[in-house]
């Protein structure tokens, strides 16, 4: 292990000084209101006695002596817990373990309030996947409505899964002034390999196989409590969490209903007990997340090839901070950090493959060292990531922390920076007269770098199915789903169209996808220009193609364009949709402002702020 810190690497150390530089007014109004709210000290002291008597009644008799006399820290917890969710249900058992946790160290812990959580997995393809996007900023409201009780010194925010994280957080860093950790849940242990799976998928799509074996597949592939192996959108978020700073070491990928999983949750309350404004570690939420945490966060994703979805939810957060990012700074940090990575849908291997070959401690040990990763941000262990540089086991029962393995254990899942996978992170940003576009080439062939091909417009991904079933779709083509931003419909991802598009690829037909949708961290070899900004009902030109459009998608000159003549351009119309049947059902009624509201893409499709 390196005994001192690294110098940063240039392109890190220019990208987060523009970001400070861009981020100075709100970074400021934001840490000026966290200031004046740490001021007013301690939380329960401005409460009236009917105030705190109603936020201590239900507690026994020594929590509610020790609230009463502002002895101990009290601290929160957020949850997201429900038994649907196979990667949420673990929680059902964390609350009695923090609280007696917080007991032992002079702490009370309350269960402070629970959010929603959606799973992608069963809404994909369904209307309820219009609200999925949205879900995000209501957990970020539903997590400042458990804390507005002002009765708590610190929080535990307990979440994994898509929009869970991004919301917990954004709500938390409204109350910046308290400590905040997050207590990940694990994943599930290896079911079926990822590449079975992902074939029998495609051949239930081109009919070979049917319904009974398509679901045998898929129930022995998510199989157990714990979060999906695949490296989507959840799993990504435990690694933002850990690269952050935001977790304790190592929490990450360590399975459920372990000791070692149920040692590292009592640390945490422990540690969130120690960290309060009432002692002498005070560590608030606000100064772990920075420039540096974000950019680190930026920097983690590229190095693991992890979901396009934090291009969307990465600078949600950040903005939560009062920091500003955009795709330039994804892009031009993804020419510099090294892929080190291949987890399933970037390779066969899932995170638990991962994590025996080294995991989270191996991957920050060797970005520190490199330069890629700023190791004097803050965490909630203290100043310094290199904490994180270190696994956790049990010694004699007793939680340890030991270095990161010398040699990864898998250098088929696992690699050193000397000898990456790829040199860049596979994150690209196009542009052109389509509008801006990220996509994601670390899983794909280098011969589907550039795609030229004409267009086939579609209104939704359902189009799209029933195209290629009906054999329509045997060709060289970009199919163009437009009309599938956050204000048209809430932006549902189109993972859908993964096995079609992937089946026609595998025939040796030019195929891509460009849409102002998403396509989550489960994309994979088929090209997708995704998130294209503006979208279609803001404006976007992505309206304007049209069928036989001859379109060039090319990721080596990071370019996205139709490729017509300007005159007949100026003359094109967007088309309005009308009515598009998403206006009620399931719920959707309820989000019509959410809908109305959304920023675009690149602004972190908030409805928020």
């Amino acid at each position: 292990m390196a005994s001192e810190i690294p110098e940063v690497r240039p392109v890190v150390a220019e990208v987060t000084e523009r970001i400070r530089e861009r981020s100075r007014s709100g970074r400021a109004d934001y840490l000026a209101r966290m200031e004046a709210a740490r001021r007013r000290g301690s939380t329960r002291e401005g409460l009236s006695c009917t105030n705190l008597a109603h936020g201590f009644a239900a507690s026994d008799a020594t929590d509610k002596e020790a609230l009463k006399r502002l002895q101990w820290p009290n601290v929160a917890i957020v949850s997201a817990y429900n038994d649907m969710l196979s990667a949420h249900q673990p929680f059902e058992r964390y609350p009695a373990i923090i609280k007696r946790a917080a007991r032992e160290v002079g702490a009370v812990a309350q269960f402070a309030g629970g959010v929603p959580a959606m799973c992608d997995g069963v809404t994909q393809g369904q209307a309820g996947m219009e609200l999925s996007l949205f879900s995000r900023d209501v957990i970020a409201m539903a997590t400042a409505v458990a804390l507005a009780h002002n009765m708590f010194d610190s929080a535990l925010c307990l979440g994994i899964c898509d929009k869970i994280v991004p919301g917990l957080l954004m709500g938390s860093l409204a109350f910046g002034h308290l400590p905040v950790i997050f207590v990940p849940g694990g994943p599930m242990p290896s079911g079926m390999p990822n590449k079975e799976k992902a074939r029998i998928r495609q051949l239930y799509m081109e009919g070979t196989v049917g319904r009974d074996a398509l679901l045998e597949s898929e129930a022995a592939s998510y199989h157990s409590a714990g979060t999906c192996t695949f490296y989507g959108t959840a799993n990504s978020n435990q690694m933002l969490m850990e690269v952050m700073g935001l977790h304790l070491p190592g929490a990450a990928f360590v399975p459920p209903n372990t000791p070692l999983r149920d040692a590292l949750t009592a640390a945490a309350a422990r540690r969130a007990a120690r960290i309060t404004a009432l002692g002498d570690e005070y560590l608030p939420l606000a100064r772990v997340v920075d420039e540096r945490a974000i950019v680190n966060a930026i920097v983690g994703l590229l190095a693991t090839g992890g979901s396009t979805n934090h291009t969307l939810h990465l600078v949600a957060m950040a903005r939560c901070a009062g920091i500003a990012i955009n795709w330039d700074d994804f892009s031009d940090l993804s020419a510099a950090v090294p892929l080190l990575t291949r987890i399933y849908p970037n390779g066969s291997a899932d995170v638990n493959r991962f994590h025996v070959a080294g995991g989270m401690a191996f991957l920050i040990r060797e970005l520190l060292d490199a330069g890629l990763l700023q190791g004097e941000t803050n965490t909630v262990m203290g100043p310094g990531l290199r904490a994180y540089a270190a696994e956790p086991w049990l010694n004699n029962g007793e939680l340890a922390w030991r270095p990161a393995p010398v040699v990864s254990g898998d250098r088929d899942v696992l690699r050193p920076v000397t000898d990456p996978f790829s040199p860049d992170g596979g994150l690209k940003l196009l542009q052109g007269n389509l509008g801006r576009a990220v996509i994601k080439t670390s899983a794909m062939k280098a011969e589907h770098h550039v795609i030229e091909a004409p267009a086939l417009v579609f209104n939704d991904q359902e189009e799209v199915i029933a195209a290629f079933k009906a054999g329509k779709l045997a060709r060289d083509f970009v199919a163009v789903v437009r009309f599938q931003g956050p204000r048209a419909n809430g932006m549902p991802e189109l993972h859908q169209l993964t096995p079609s598009l992937a089946s026609l690829q595998s025939k040796g037909y030019q195929v891509a996808l460009v849409t102002d949708g998403r396509m989550s961290g489960a994309s994979g070899s088929v090209p997708a220009a995704i998130h294209v900004t503006p979208e279609c009902l803001h404006g976007g030109p992505l309206g304007l193609v049209r069928d036989g459009d001859l379109i060039r998608l090319d990721c080596h000159r990071g370019t996205l364009e139709a490729l017509v003549a300007d005159a007949h351009w100026r003359l094109r119309e967007i088309p309005s949709l009308g009515h598009t049947g998403n206006e009620s059902g399931t719920g959707r009624e309820l989000f019509t402002t959410f809908r109305r509201v959304a920023g675009d893409a690149e602004a972190g499709a908030m409805s928020l702020m």
